[in-house]
Order: C-alpha cells, then structure tokens, then sequence
C-alpha cells in the first residue's frame, strides 16, 4: 500500500463561514465550540502527522454562494504553497436554470475533480440541509448534474436514507458521472427499522455501477469515534458496495469534536482488518485515488 488518502476533509478560514461568525446555530454534528475558528491547512498537516495519509481531497465547506469560485480559488492557492490537497470537490449552485457558466470558472483551477451541492433533507430541521427533500427528482438538478460529464468530474452525494430512492432513480439518469455518497448514506436512526430502512437504500445505491460510498463522518449522530458502530457502517457498506467502490474520508475538521486523526485511522483500520490486503488498499487509498483522478 503506497499510503492512505484522505478522501474528505474541511480546511477554512472563519471570515468566510457565516455560522462561523454569527450567532452560534444548531448544526447537524451538535455543539461546535472547539472548532469555530480557523483551521488552516498548518494544523491539518500537523493532525495527520505520522498517520500514514499522503493525499487528500478537499470537500466545499458553504461558503456563502456567491463566493464559490473564491473557495476553490483561495484552496488551490493553499494547496500550490503547501502540496496538500490534491484535489478540489467545490459548490455550484445546480438550481440555476444552467450551471455550465459557473463550471467554466471552476474549470480554471487544475485541482477541480467534482461538486458537492448537498441535498439532504430530514423531518428533524436540526439535521435538515435542503430547501426540500425531492430535489433529487428535479429536472434542473438532474441536467445540471448531467453535464458534469462533459468536464470528466464527479458528484458528491448527500442524502438521508429517506432519499435513496429518488438518489439511484438521480444517478441512473446521469450514467456518465461518478457519484460519491457522502457519509455512507448518512446513519443517523439506529433503530431496527432505521437501519433497515438504511440497508435498503444503501442496497439501491449499490445497484448502480456509477456510484460509490465514502466511508466518512461516522460520527457525526452519536457524538464519539465508535469502533463498533463504525465496523458494522463500514462492513456493512463494504458487503454491498465491494471494496473497489468504498472509500475512506476522515471529516476532519468535524470528527475532531470527539477524536484525534491517528485514533480515528485506527479505527478504520481495525473495522477492515478481516479484508484481504487488496482491498483494505482499495478502501484505504486506491478507490479514492481513481474516483478523483490523483496523481
């Protein structure tokens, strides 16, 4: 194994995070104190220190909208002084009636590989993102969606498992773009019939050969770096999606509410630890290296 990619993290600048700024709003992770400031890509450095990750790829943080070319403007900058990340996934407003004007500007920065406009939607408005919880079913989304084949980059994928259905229906309508579920379907009910309904939407996910599933924010619901809960999330979704089209992102900033990085990496390691050395090389770095086009 040539080392670990870290197929999902956060760095940013607090100025440009209003939730970072304002008043302190409930966020889908729970109370964020210890990270409303700066995190620069000096301290992610340091946090990955002796962990075995030797690339990553940043995921858009919502910044304000009109501010989305700056975001990837101002993350190419870091990464030309400081050689991490290695790979941009930026926002675009998908909504618009065409989305190809704001692409043609992201297309200006080498590190762009794909978009990220989350989409997920939940009864509980603490956890809830979107305006509505069918935009995977919206014309204009999917057209936009769509063209991000003519620029060879890929959707990051955020729903609830309330959404999969209208998620696979979305991504069997765009065969041409990669699809990366973000979270691994986004857990968050671990009630008998929550995690059915999960396995179930997961499973519909699974069947379309254009999508695969980060292992990242395992966290994010129950507070706590969890090795049994993340082993049975990421062994489940292994068991579904085969180890070629899994992933590992380490969420970070977020994750560090309740774990450092060399724990978190242990973690994982120890959920995957019965794979053969292959495809603990494929969830660990060699999936996400191909699904972002890495050097």
């Amino acid at each position: 194994m040539s080392g670990y990619v870290d197929a999902h993290h956060h760095i940013w600048r607090r100025a440009d995070l209003p939730w970072l700024v304002g008043p302190m709003q409930p966020r889908i992770f729970g109370p964020y104190e210890p990270i409303r400031r700066d995190y620069p890509i000096e301290e992610y450095l340091e946090d990955i220190t002796s962990s075995g990750v030797t690339q990553s790829v940043y995921v858009q943080t919502n910044w304000a909208k009109e501010g989305f070319e700056d975001e990837a403007a101002w993350v190419q900058r870091t990464a030309d002084q400081h050689g991490f990340p290695h790979a941009i996934v930026a926002y675009a407003d998908l909504a618009v009636d065409d989305a190809r004007p704001q692409f043609d500007r992201l297309a200006r920065y080498p590190l762009m590989r794909g978009v990220r406009m989350q989409l997920h939607w939940h009864e509980n408005p603490l956890y809830r993102f979107a305006a509505s919880p069918d935009l995977c079913n919206d014309a204009t989304i999917r057209a936009n969606i769509a063209r991000l084949a003519d620029y060879g980059w890929s959707f990051d994928l955020q729903v609830f498992a309330g959404q999969m259905t209208g998620a696979a229906a979305l991504a069997e309508g765009c065969p041409s773009v990669t699809f990366i579920l973000q979270h691994a379907g986004m857990l968050e009910d671990l009630s008998p019939a929550g995690r059915d309904q999960w396995r179930a939407g997961i499973r519909r996910l699974a069947a379309c050969r254009n999508v695969v599933s980060k292992l990242s924010g395992l966290g994010t619901f129950i507070r706590r770096n969890d090795p049994a809960h993340v082993a049975d999330v990421v062994r489940e979704t292994i068991e579904m999606f085969g180890a070629q089209r899994c992933l590992f992102g380490s969420n970070f900033p977020i994750e560090k509410l309740w774990t450092d990085y060399r724990t978190l990496i242990g973690v994982y390691a120890a959920a995957i630890k019965d794979l053969d050395e292959d495809a603990r090389a494929q969830v660990m770095g060699e999936t996400a290296r191909r699904v972002y086009r890495l050097g």
